[in-house]
């Protein structure tokens, strides 16, 4: 019987590892190939070099899909995390039907697939008469984040008792005061993950962007058009690098802040 265990713990073993290197060594391939001076990212490599990175400084239309991109991150980015964190805090302070089912809404585009989101996200935004623009990525973003958030606030609200709002309520505090006091100081760390979590899910987002953009591209719209032509796939190749160690470090932050939120909570006063 151990032996069968043993067994299948290294079968599992295995294949986690393979399934590690199968999704992850194309990503490692993207910086190694961004050093290359080549314009073909095959092997051997040529030589090492920093021209397509330095070819990314100066470049205007990428200046202003990057800076499009920072300005929807932020602003969905910042909407999603406060209607998660009232969502969230309804379905796990209330309970009630209704806040069961806003919470099962809000959590229901991550199962869409982003063709059916961004389709339904068009066809919204036209009847509402906003027409493809940064605005209407705006929105759409919202939506599409809005489960990212919903997910880390509803953790976080659980993870502190309900004995401290209620210890506020007994000395005067309406629900208002508690929520606003205790509940979202409390929550300020889950907060903070859930807005980093949600900036990096928009800024990286392209199908959604893809059908409500008008004419001021993000920079995953940008780079899309870039691969058109196959002379600029080292540059980028090189902002895609530096896209993912971006990505990396905003989501090692946001993973730290939440863990060791949790366990100061948990430990003993």
């Amino acid at each position: 019987m151990n032996k069968h265990l043993a067994k299948t713990k290294r079968g599992l073993g295995l294949y986690v590892i393979g399934y590690l290197v199968f999704l992850y060594l194309p990503m490692l391939l993207i910086p190694l190939f961004s050093f290359n001076d080549s314009t073909l990212a095959a092997f051997p490599l040529r030589g090492f070099t920093l021209d397509w990175y330095r070819s990314l400084f100066g470049n205007p239309s990428l200046s202003q899909a990057t800076f499009n991109s920072l300005l929807v991150a932020t602003s969905s980015g910042a909407l999603a995390t406060v209607c998660g964190a009232l969502i969230a805090y309804a379905d796990q302070r209330r309970g009630g039907p209704l806040a069961r089912v806003v919470s099962l809404l809000a959590r229901l585009p991550i199962l869409v697939p982003g063709v059916v989101l961004g389709i339904a996200l068009l066809i919204v935004v036209n009847l509402a008469g906003l027409q493809p623009s940064l605005g209407a990525i705006i929105v759409g973003h919202t939506c599409f984040c809005l489960p990212t958030a919903v997910v880390v606030m509803r953790s976080r609200f659980a993870a502190f008792p309900r004995s401290f709002e209620e210890a506020a309520m007994d000395l005067g505090a309406n629900e208002w005061v508690t929520l606003r006091r205790i509940a979202l100081p409390l929550a300020l760390p889950g907060l903070l993950s859930s807005f980093m979590l949600s900036f990096l899910t928009s800024f990286d987002e392209f199908i959604v962007a893809f059908f409500l953009v008008g004419n001021e591209p993000t920079l995953p719209i940008y780079i899309w058009t870039q691969l058109r032509f196959p002379t600029r796939l080292p540059s980028v190749m090189a902002l895609g690098s530096l896209i993912l160690l971006t990505s990396i470090v905003i989501a090692t932050l946001a993973e730290t802040l939440r863990r060791a939120s949790n366990r100061a909570l948990r430990s003993p006063r």
